[in-house]
């Protein structure tokens, strides 16, 4: 078999003509076995030519199933220094990325007590309340930090930017009120229309 030319990373034609056959083969066996649910199909290695995967396309498929180490790593340089500021803000953006606002409060939270009054700390938790649309409160921080760094750039154009998108959310909350019976007759005249 012809090899495609690689940059060092390039799979071969046979890699990839075998991962479609393994893929295939799983997809299939699912199928053919859906309504019979007491035959259970077990694909051994041999079967699915696990022999023949390139064994950096292993590596690859282990690297990005494993756990993240990062995370991992700043958990417990916070657990040894709960103060570690310099752990705390990558992690609650890590938390953030995933989706998990709450941890990453609960995080900061932890961390303020350990710092308290702490700019970036107070920064970043001001960034994920205004990820979770809670402006008033985030605005309450970028001012606290202000009082004590009234230059900071960072935490005045944060504010800004809280301020501002507070104020788009208000015009699509008051168009909802509009969409509202100003009368609570209109729910019957509607109801009656129905």
């Amino acid at each position: 078999m012809s090899q495609i030319p690689s940059a060092g990373c390039a799979p071969s034609v046979r890699t990839c003509s075998g991962l479609l056959a393994m893929l295939a083969i799983l997809l299939l066996g699912g199928c053919a076995s859906w309504d019979k649910p007491g035959l259970e199909q077990t694909a051994t290695p041999e079967s699915l030519g696990a022999r023949d995967v390139d064994p950096a396309m292993r590596e690859r498929i282990a690297y990005v199933l494993r756990p993240d180490a990062d995370e991992q790593t700043l958990r417990e340089a916070l657990k040894q220094r709960p103060g570690n500021v310099n752990a705390a803000i990558p992690l609650a953006r890590a938390l953030l990325a995933r989706n998990c606002p709450d941890e990453a409060l609960e995080l900061l939270d932890s961390v303020l007590i350990a710092v308290p009054g702490d700019l970036r700390v107070l920064n970043t938790k001001g960034v994920v309340l205004d990820n979770e649309v809670r402006h008033d409160e985030a605005q309450a921080l970028y001012r606290q930090a202000l009082t004590t760094a009234t230059d900071n750039s960072m935490l005045r154009n944060n504010l800004k930017l809280s301020i501002a998108l507070e104020e788009k959310a208000k015009p699509q909350a008051r168009g909802l009120e509009l969409l509202q019976p100003a009368h609570p007759w209109c729910n019957r005249v509607s109801a009656v229309v129905r």
